[in-house]
């Protein structure tokens, strides 16, 4: 992850004691799903062949078969944001529309948690 992806995703971080603590879940709710979501963009593909090996062919060691995470740029870290508001917000539209208002505002008030961090 680039420094300026990394701002990004500190800032997102360290904003979660705070909700935490303000106990407001639906900032909580909507912070810990984009750092999910950036987490999930960072994993390495798994090869398509799954293959089972013998014991002593296997890595040893501590860290033998870790393998680095992809490196993500400030501009792919606020595009995974970015996706997170829009979802919510087609989520809540679709909910306003099904007649379901108090579970809209919930997505609309997640939406505008996550919209401050992107300057």
């Amino acid at each position: 992850m680039t420094a300026d992806a990394a701002k990004l995703r500190d800032s997102l971080h360290a904003a979660m004691p705070a909700a935490m603590k303000a106990r407001d879940r639906r900032a909580v709710s909507a912070l810990r799903s984009a750092l999910a979501a950036i987490a999930n963009a960072e994993a390495v593909e798994v090869g398509g062949e799954v293959r089972a090996g013998a014991i002593e062919a296997s890595p040893v060691g501590v860290g033998a078969a870790e393998v680095a995470r992809q490196v993500l740029s400030e501009a792919d870290v606020a595009a995974i944001v970015r996706a997170e508001i829009a979802e919510r917000r087609a989520a809540a539209a679709a909910y306003e529309a099904a007649g379901h208002g108090e579970r809209a505002a919930e997505l609309v008030a997640e939406a505008d948690a996550l919209a401050p961090y992107l300057r």
